[in-house]
């Protein structure tokens, strides 16, 4: 496995925590592990988690400029209820849900948002149209 996890930085974890609850819990992903700096999301110890955490060195956490995490779904639906639920809760759209390319079996249907503290993620799947 090459990823074990990934990170976001937050500078308000309970609205963090809030607002991943609610946008995971969407698709049935719930929180695994809740420490008083750190938390994460997944469906089970041996696949990957997303995580959120205060930064360690006590400065201010900060979107990266061209960094963004890209959770893959198993259906475009589930595309769907992600992009609308982050926007419900305060995200803010960066690319509505369709194809990125051309239809086919290996069409890539994503979109993309910011959370609440300016994180880029992108929720996709691969794949031809939903039957």
């Amino acid at each position: 496995m090459l990823i074990g996890y990934t990170l976001v930085g937050t500078n308000d974890m309970q609205r963090a925590l809030a607002f991943y609850d609610a946008l995971f819990s969407t698709v049935g992903i719930g929180r695994m592990l809740e420490l008083p700096t750190l938390a994460g999301w997944g469906v089970s110890w041996e696949k990957p988690i997303f995580g959120i955490a205060i930064p360690a060195d006590g400065r201010a956490a900060s979107a990266g400029n061209g960094a963004m995490i890209a959770l893959g779904q198993r259906s475009r639906d589930k595309v769907r209820l992600l992009h609308a639920k982050a926007l419900e809760m305060g995200g803010t759209d960066h690319g509505a849900p369709g194809v990125r390319g051309q239809e086919g079996s290996n069409a890539f249907y994503a979109a993309y948002v910011r959370d609440l503290d300016g994180n880029k993620l992108c929720f996709y799947c691969v794949g031809p149209a939903d039957a």
